[in-house]
């Protein structure tokens, strides 16, 4: 694959660059060894000072053979109606993680998730996650 056709075929680049920038930023100003939930209050107030479009601790339905489940995923962040920024601050990212904003992807039908750490031991790391459609 090309880099150029690599480069064209991201899907949100634009907003994921903004959202991507407003972690960098929170980064840098903070570094690590903050629990998640002050990552998440500067994070917002980040948002914010950009435009940043965004639902904090957005409820997330979840439909089981056509019906609406009582039990809820709560996504940290959906920025701009369509992607979910779900964050970590723990020493190393695991697989339940990465299973965690994949569910909600597949609850939410949206087509892309970040995945936040700010606790790597090599600073803040971000992992982008499609919602791949099963063809059989």
């Amino acid at each position: 694959m090309s880099t150029e056709y690599a480069e064209n075929s991201l899907i949100y680049k634009e907003e994921t660059y903004k959202i991507r920038g407003a972690i960098y930023h929170v980064y840098s100003v903070l570094g690590d060894g903050f629990l998640e939930a002050v990552y998440q209050e500067a994070l917002e107030i980040e948002f914010q000072k950009r435009g940043i479009p965004y639902e904090q601790e957005k409820e997330l339905e979840i439909v089981y053979d056509g019906i609406v489940l009582q039990k809820k995923y709560v996504a940290d962040f959906v920025c701009y109606g369509k992607i979910i920024v779900e964050l970590k601050a723990i020493t190393e990212l695991e697989d339940s993680n990465r299973g965690q904003i994949r569910n909600y992807l597949k609850a939410t039908n949206l087509q892309l998730g970040l995945l936040v750490n700010f606790r790597s031991p090599y600073g803040v790391e971000i992992e982008r996650r499609l919602n791949y459609v099963d063809e059989e």
